[in-house]
């Protein structure tokens, strides 16, 4: 691991995204509720928000820290057949939250994945990605905007 010891505590955060396309047909199944597991939009928030807190469990080497903050928003998007997951974690650390921002994202696709392959082989979990952090000694980053 990575000796952060004498780095300055400071406020940090990270905001991770990711999506789940489908079939239409399964996205109105989904908001519907008719899924035999149950609700997988509120699934899916508890299981990133697990998996936040989880991370250093899970990738090799990350600190684990003490999270201050995780907010996991899963919103279906009707007409363009996917979910976007949006992650935004944050703490008072010495080290960045990006690894469990990027958990939350990829676990909460996962978990709708799992929900949803009985109905839908054609699932795509597309778009893991790091949209902006901030805190520590690189500063803040945005990530230019690109299409998706």
């Amino acid at each position: 691991m990575v000796d952060v010891g004498d780095k300055a505590v400071t406020t940090r955060r990270a905001r991770a995204r990711a999506e789940v396309l489908m079939a239409e047909e399964t996205l109105g199944t989904i908001v519907a509720g008719g899924l035999k597991k149950g609700d997988a939009l509120s699934a899916a928030r508890l299981a990133g928000i697990m998996a936040a807190k989880k991370t250093p469990d899970l990738i090799p080497l990350c600190h684990p820290l003490a999270l201050s903050s995780v907010q996991v928003e899963v919103t279906p998007l009707p007409g363009r057949g996917r979910i976007e997951i949006v992650t935004d974690v944050r703490c008072e650390g010495r080290t960045g939250v990006e690894m469990e921002a990027l958990t939350a994202a990829a676990a909460a696709a996962l978990t709708i994945y799992d929900m949803v392959k009985a109905v839908d082989k054609t699932l795509v979990i597309s778009g893991i990605m790091l949209v902006e952090k901030s805190g520590g000694r690189s500063g803040n980053w945005l990530r230019p905007a690109t299409p998706l």
